[in-house]
């Protein structure tokens, strides 16, 4: 399968925003630049979490938009996701494949060496990297690895697949998507930044355009 298009990946999360507001929220993103969306929830019971899926999977419906369903294997399945991102303490991504099929779309998050290790040899279709800044959008232990940090680990990823697409994830809005883009991410992942602002739509398309110009400049460099 083609590689997903991580270049604004947007995550609907029902801990930090209205759980019914949730399907409107990723329509309107799709509508407007996002290119994966992807639903996270730590508190809603497994049988919430497959109908609010389900909803968001609806309201998608045309646009083409992927949608990713964090950690939880069952509720992609359950719902008909496009596939899910997992991270150091679910499922490992070997066991996803094998449960998933190869045509579903896995992500995981990268923190450290031993992530980026991971990745390095994983089937996985997308890395992101994480937190690169500091956020307000999830309580994090670990310290943001920074600039210098993401590099690091995308460089070691990239060694043994090049073509795997790396994004950012944490503390990234539309000042700082062109520093990490320049730094070598292909995406950002954003919550607060198009999501708690006065125009979902409007942030959205604003977020994608800094993004695609500075994809355009690193290129072009």
């Amino acid at each position: 399968m083609a590689m997903p298009d991580i270049r604004l990946y947007a995550l609907v999360d029902a801990d930090n925003l209205r759980p019914d507001a949730l399907p409107q929220l990723a329509r309107q993103a799709a509508e407007n630049g996002a290119t994966l969306i992807q639903y996270r929830d730590k508190s809603a019971s497994t049988r919430q979490m497959v109908d609010r899926a389900r909803a968001i999977r609806a309201a998608l419906a045309g646009t083409q938009v992927p949608l990713l369903i964090n950690d939880r294997l069952d509720v992609a399945l359950a719902a008909g996701a496009d596939g899910i991102h997992i991270g150091r303490e679910d499922l490992s991504p070997a066991d996803a494949r094998r449960i998933a099929g190869p045509d579903m779309i896995i992500g995981l998050t990268v923190k450290n060496q031993s992530d980026a290790d991971l990745a390095a040899v994983a089937d996985i279709d997308y890395a992101c990297i994480g937190g690169v800044f500091a956020t307000i959008s999830k309580q994090n232990p670990d310290i943001p690895v920074g600039i210098d940090g993401f590099k690091t680990l995308a460089t070691l990823i990239r060694a043994a697949q090049p073509g795997l697409p790396i994004g950012a994830i944490a503390g990234i809005d539309e000042a700082t998507a062109p520093t990490i883009i320049a730094a070598g991410a292909d995406g950002v992942a954003v919550i607060s930044a198009i999501f708690r602002t006065e125009d979902c739509g409007q942030a959205t398309a604003r977020l994608r355009s800094v993004i695609d110009t500075a994809l355009d400049e690193r290129q072009r460099s």
